[in-house]
């Protein structure tokens, strides 16, 4: 019974497996995860290739394509504001408006760089402060009123202005997500009465 024991091994290390088995199935599921890549690339190459053919639509002569900007204005409610009654302006809010050619306001996509300046400043830093604001953001600051339709930019204040004493220059920089076109305004800020 010893002997017929020892003959078949009781059982025990019967699970072991050859290297030649592990290998195969290592191999079987790098093939597996391979496959997956695969298709995952296809799926991927076969999106684009769509996107591609709907963006070939477009026209490439400039004039024509139905989309694009004529140009980009700071409205005149642009200004510092007192969001929480203490008599001090922290808020700088800026209003963008992009126009197309037929002169309508358009939710246009883009980056846009705005830079504050104090340009009766010689004698220190003119540039008073600067913020950038990607697309992602941008498309959720659209405003849109019964009288008017725009982007309505808020930043802090620059710490060093306590009273707006002289005139500031805003100045915004609009680069377009589709066409890649920049577009450029400017606009005074003239010191208020009321402050």
């Amino acid at each position: 019974m010893l002997v017929a024991a020892l003959a078949t091994g009781c059982g025990i290390g019967s699970e072991r497996k050859a290297p030649a088995e592990i290998k195969v199935q290592q191999i079987a599921r790098e093939k597996t995860e391979l496959m997956r890549d695969l298709q995952q690339a296809k799926a991927e190459n076969q999106q684009l290739a769509e996107q591609i053919k709907a963006l070939s639509v477009f026209p490439e002569d400039k004039p024509l394509n139905p989309y694009r900007l004529q140009r980009v204005k700071i409205t005149r409610y642009s200004n510092f504001y007192d969001k929480d009654n203490d008599g001090k302006r922290e808020k700088l809010i800026v209003y963008v408006e992009p126009v197309d050619l037929d002169g309508d306001a358009v939710k246009a996509a883009g980056t846009v760089d705005v830079q504050l300046w104090n340009l009766n400043n010689l004698n220190g830093q003119a540039m008073l402060g600067q913020w950038q604001v990607d697309p992602n953001d941008l498309r959720k600051l659209w405003y849109d009123t019964l009288v008017s339709a725009n982007y309505r930019l808020t930043f802090d204040a620059p710490p060093e202005l306590d009273v707006l004493a002289e005139p500031l220059t805003v100045k915004v920089t609009f680069t377009d997500y589709l066409t890649g076109e920049i577009f450029r305004d400017q606009y005074a800020i003239n010191p208020r009465l009321d402050q």
